[in-house]
């Protein structure tokens, strides 16, 4: 049965180039032999089909001529007909010429005019590990500790590969866009508060061009973290990634990562918590301390009015800096939740219509 690239991608036939590359790198993290251990055998057939699909659907001459021939088309399995060598009936349309090297290993294809006069060889998908590690721009996914990796400290060692240790594969054309290593960084809401210095091990490798080989190199690459960043933030590192065999290096780029805090959630430039009182403190007011993200002892206040289930106060600048408005804040939010007794005695009963009578 001839394969349905588009739907092994789970894209329509009018998705566009960077609807597609989101797809393959949705489908190919999730489909990664080294993170299915447990269905190994699946898979690889499905990581291995991702990355042929991929391979044509990037590719704006193979996806042509995927799209008007189909698999057989594309692959040279056209029988019969008059015409070109390839087996295609009439040829290929006038002046389509492409070489089909854009992901690694990529066979060549050139086409002449009417009648397919020009050479055919087919196309020959190329290792889906080649393809998956240049989209990704690293060695595969062992040099990484698995694609959860987190660069936290110098404790960590961040394996950057780019295009496989032991050089390129025959026939592999790189891309002409310097790729991009992206990393997330998890930081605390501590530290996203205060700011904070994180100090990050990677191992950059160096390209040696008269062996095709490549030599890892540590280094440490310091992260200085602004007060009221956010989750999303971008830092990038020009040039601290691979040595290319093209000339110059990878850049790699952290992507801030915000950390679950057991008190407080961020809101934009707003801290949120959830306070519990009781249903006399709702009646008759409270006073409660909350300990900040930078060691103070806030007091939460409110003696009149009552306090309803749901409510929230609001306590001015003591959100999360603002990083473009220097020494302003947000505000902490906190939303109250009531406790009611699960239970009460007559005399409780009693000394409550006593006090409200038939309503208040």
């Amino acid at each position: 049965m001839a394969k349905d690239y588009y739907g092994i991608l789970g894209v329509s036939k009018s998705d566009n180039d960077e609807t597609i590359k989101k797809a393959y790198r949705k489908q190919a993290l999730k489909w990664h032999p080294d993170r299915n251990p447990d269905q190994k055998e699946l898979a690889d057939k499905k990581f291995k089909e991702l990355a042929e699909a991929y391979e044509v659907l990037s590719d704006k001459n193979k996806r042509a001529i995927y799209d008007q021939y189909g698999e057989d088309g594309l692959k040279g399995g056209f029988g019969g007909g008059g015409g070109s060598e390839g087996g295609f009936p009439g040829g290929f349309p006038g002046g389509f010429q492409s070489a089909f090297g854009n992901m690694p290993g990529g066979a060549s294809f050139s086409f002449g005019g009417p009648g397919g006069s020009g050479g055919f060889r087919p196309f020959t998908p190329s290792n889906a590990e080649d393809i998956f590690k240049q989209f990704f721009g690293m060695n595969g996914m062992g040099g990484m500790g698995g694609m959860g990796a987190n660069f936290m400290d110098t404790d960590n060692d961040a394996g950057f590969g780019g295009f496989g240790g032991a050089g390129a594969r025959p026939g592999f054309q790189r891309s002409a866009t310097k790729p991009v290593i992206q990393r997330s960084l998890p930081a605390s809401l501590e530290d996203l508060y205060k700011g904070a210095t994180k100090r990050l091990k990677v191992t950059k490798r160096l390209y040696d061009a008269a062996s095709g080989l490549y030599t890892p190199t540590e280094k440490i690459l310091t992260v200085n973290i602004k007060p009221g960043w956010k989750a999303g933030t971008k830092i990038r590192f020009s040039n601290e990634g691979d040595e290319l065999p093209t000339g110059g290096a990878q850049d790699i780029e952290f992507i801030l990562e915000e950390k679950p805090h057991p008190t407080f959630k961020r809101e934009s430039e707003h801290l949120v918590m959830n306070l519990d009182i009781d249903i006399v403190e709702a009646l008759t007011g409270f006073t409660k301390t909350v300990q900040s993200l930078d060691g103070r002892t806030i007091a939460i206040t409110n003696r009149t009015p009552v306090t309803s289930p749901g409510q929230e106060l609001r306590i001015s600048g003591e959100g999360m800096p603002i990083s473009k408005q220097p020494g302003r804040k947000g505000d902490l939010v906190v939303r109250v939740n009531v406790r009611f007794p699960a239970a009460l005695t007559t005399s409780q009963k009693e000394a409550i219509r006593r006090t409200f009578g038939n309503g208040y």
